[in-house]
């Protein structure tokens, strides 16, 4: 764990919900499609002895810092963040994922994040169109979708976040930059795909 993170600087009770990973991707996937997504399996190629790549096996290929991969047989999207398995969370007013890369504290890191978002010379990289149906759930990417609110047999539980979204198509920009001298920021921001800014 980063000892930047939040779970060791604490958070404020009005804070996000902030999701951690196991040192894979996380990964944004519909409510709607969340029985599908089976996350890390033995039959998988990393962590398993399989030879066809399960669903982390997917997430995990991700080059970009954020890209949009297939759920199950019905067509659903989820958006995988990828670069760093960096602790993030869900900014509903702005419509952007939240990656902690490094701050001293969780209000800096948003402080940071909101002038980032607010420059117009932010070197955002575009990556791609998420076409979404409505809510989803941020969660690490080698976790069962099926499995989410089922406690582990040592305790505790899968770490999630509610992404309250409308339906739509999302054009995705990610940016990972160094704000100012106490933090580093990773965004992935979501416009309509019509938006132009």
């Amino acid at each position: 764990m980063d000892l930047n993170s939040p779970a060791v600087t604490g958070v404020s009770p009005t804070s996000p919900v902030w999701v951690e990973s196991m040192g894979g991707p996380l990964i944004v996937v519909p409510v709607s499609a969340l029985a599908d997504w089976r996350g890390c399996t033995e039959s998988g190629v990393i962590a398993g002895d399989g030879t066809a790549p399960d669903d982390y096996d997917r997430a995990c290929a991700v080059d970009d810092p954020a890209s949009v991969i297939a759920v199950g047989e019905s067509g659903a999207q989820a958006l995988v963040l990828a670069e760093e398995p960096a602790t993030s969370c869900y900014l509903p007013e702005r419509r952007a994922f939240l990656r902690w890369f490094g701050a001293v504290s969780e209000a800096g890191l948003r402080a940071a994040a909101e002038a980032v978002l607010a420059d117009p010379a932010t070197p955002w990289e575009e990556c791609g169109t998420w076409v979404s149906d409505g809510p989803a759930v941020l969660m690490d990417s080698a976790e069962a979708g099926a499995d989410l609110g089922i406690e582990y047999p040592g305790g505790g539980l899968p770490a999630e976040a509610p992404v309250p979204l409308p339906v739509g198509r999302w054009r995705v920009r990610a940016v990972h930059i160094k704000a100012d001298e106490d933090n580093r920021v990773g965004l992935v921001h979501l416009l309509p795909a019509e938006a132009s800014a």
